[in-house]
Parts: structure tokens; sequence; C-alpha cells
């Protein structure tokens, strides 16, 4: 039975990740932080027991790491733990910085201080590498100019998985993975913030919805997609980086008339833009070409943008009608 390790695993995408190799009979271990509350509940529905522990570490504690790894002993690793909102990470950059960047510098040393230098590691790479783009669509080649503190964290944790794959041959690969989302995205996140206001909006339990840059465009696609790519990346024969994406870009206001029109209401009568929710160097465009992915890992994404939203907003939908009929407010899936 294959093990893996799997850090931000009470995340959207890690909870995804864990049901995927469960699924394929592997036994799964997540790092969880300890902090004041227990925030599970993406991944409560999974059973604990021998095929899935969770265990107390910390990407800023490398002793901690070290524990972990001498423990599990995993065949793969997925860092998918970080400060991953780019808002935020203006107002912390020096714990993005820690967390994102050093963070990955951390998991990859502690392997190669326990002898695990066969274990193949997986980076959560992102888009935002590319900020400036100089080119559309991007692709692997593609040159980086990150716009923010978690860009730039990001990129250090990419040349950090390319540096210890050729300077120790360890199997470390990055995954450019472009916007995803799922009914388990955070609601601090703006395609989560449109689908809550819109439901909630609809059955009376709000008035209005508040956003930065309506004309940004992104590439969105099914998180529970994007894992079955990063699995992929590590089932290859050979360790390569890949970019993750649709092909497709839609803008904020396209995310507003899909979601708001799905429920009969006219999005301009309830969202105003207000300039504190505009980033202090915008990333006006990103859309990823994967054809490399297509043609070496035989991916594609199987959910389009539509149906994307669908899954959104039927699922805050139902939350929004559990919300009113008990007074209590919900998060989460």
């Amino acid at each position: 039975m294959p093990r893996a390790l799997i850090s931000g695993i009470t995340g959207q995408d890690g909870s995804y990740l864990a049901e995927l190799l469960l699924e394929k009979d592997y036994e799964v271990h997540g790092l969880v932080r300890r902090s004041s509350s227990f925030n599970t509940s993406r991944i409560d529905h999974l059973p604990r027991g021998p095929r899935l522990s969770l265990h107390y570490a910390d990407l800023n504690d490398f002793a901690s790491l070290q524990d972990v790894l001498r423990r599990t002993r995993p065949d793969e690793v997925y860092n998918l733990g970080a400060q991953s909102h780019v808002r935020v990470s203006f107002e912390m950059p020096e714990y993005t910085a820690d967390c994102t960047g050093l963070g990955c510098l951390r998991l990859l040393e502690a392997l190669r201080a326990e002898g695990l230098t066969k274990t193949r590691f997986y980076q959560a790479s992102s888009s935002e590498l590319y900020g400036r783009v100089v080119e559309t669509p991007q692709t692997e080649k593609t040159p980086f100019h990150p716009r923010s503190p978690y860009a730039v964290a990001k990129a250090f944790a990419f040349y950090t998985t390319q540096n210890y794959r050729e300077a120790y041959e360890m199997f470390a690969v990055n995954g450019i993975l472009f916007n995803h989302e799922s009914p388990r995205r955070g609601e601090n996140f703006v395609t989560r913030k449109v689908t809550r206001a819109a439901t909630r909006i609809k059955l009376g339990l709000e008035e209005s919805l508040v956003l930065g840059n309506l004309d940004a465009r992104r590439d969105w696609g099914f998180a529970k997609d994007y894992v079955e790519a990063m699995w992929l990346m590590l089932q290859a024969a050979e360790p390569e980086d890949f970019v993750i994406a649709t092909g497709e870009t839609h803008s904020v206001r396209e995310l507003l008339d899909e979601a708001f029109g799905m429920l009969d209401l006219d999005w301009k009568r309830y969202v105003r833009t207000d300039p504190r929710h505009l980033r202090p160097s915008e990333v006006d465009i990103l859309l990823g070409d994967a054809s490399k992915a297509k043609q070496k890992l035989g991916w594609a994404p199987k959910v389009d943008f539509s149906a994307l939203v669908r899954l959104m907003v039927e699922h805050d939908l139902e939350l929004a009608k559990a919300e009113k009929s008990s007074g209590r407010t919900f998060k989460f899936l």
C-alpha cells in the first residue's frame, strides 16, 4: 500500500486529494497546525483510522516536519500548505514568505535529512508566478513576473523544488496550477464570495456584495480535476513541471453574470466596488496552456466554467437555506 503525506490536508485541494488517494488504496497522512480551533470540516466525512492519520506539524517548524517524516516515511509528499490568499500576502508579507516560500525548503531539506531522497515530492506552484504576463496563454516556458508577496514566495518555492531535483536527483516537481475552485473554496476568495453572496441575497439574508477589480480575467477550473493532475505528475517516469489549466479565461463580471443569472438576479443591483479591495499591484489576465499535461500525462479538465459555477451556487443555496431555517451562519462544506 503506497503511503502519502499531505501538507494542507484540511484545505480545499488537500481534502479532494485525500479522497482521491484513499480511493486508490493509499495510506494517507496529513499535516495539521495546532491552533485554538480544530478546523477539519473539509475532511470530517473521511473515516480516521490506519488509512488516514493526522499529525501536528507546521511548515514554519523544521523539527516538526522532520519528526513526522521520520515516523511516516512516505512514498509521496504533496506540499499544498501555504498562506495562499494573494490580498492577505500584502498585509502579512513576512509570514507569507516564511510559510509559503521557506516552508517548501524546510520540507525538502527534512526529506533529505531523513534519507528520503527517493520519496516523490509535489510542490503546489501557482499561475500567480506569471503576474504581469509577457505572453498569453502562459506555458511552462513563459517567464515569471510575480506581482505579490504570495507570488514571490511561490517563485522561491518553485526554484527551490527545481534545485533539489537537479542538485540531489530527487523526484521533485512543480504543478503550476491556474485558479481552481469548488464548493470547498474558502469564503474569502472571489469565486466563493460571489456564490455565497448571490445565494444569501436570493433568500434575503444579505443585501449587497463589495468587490474590487471586476475586469480581472482568470482561468478557472474545478479543484477535484486538478488534484488528479497532481497525482499523475508523481506517477510519471521522469520528474517534470506542468501547467494545469482549462485554456479558457473569464472576467469577474462574467462570474457575476453566471452566478447571479442562475438565481434570476441582476448582479448590478447588488454589487458595488471599493478601492480598498484592489491589490497594490494587479494581475490583469491569467490563461494557461495545458498542452504538455494533456500530451504527457493524459490529463484534461472535465468540468467547464458554467458547470463549476453551478456546482458552487447549488451548494451555497443549500447552505443559505439551512442558515435561514436555523438562524445560524454556516461555513465550508
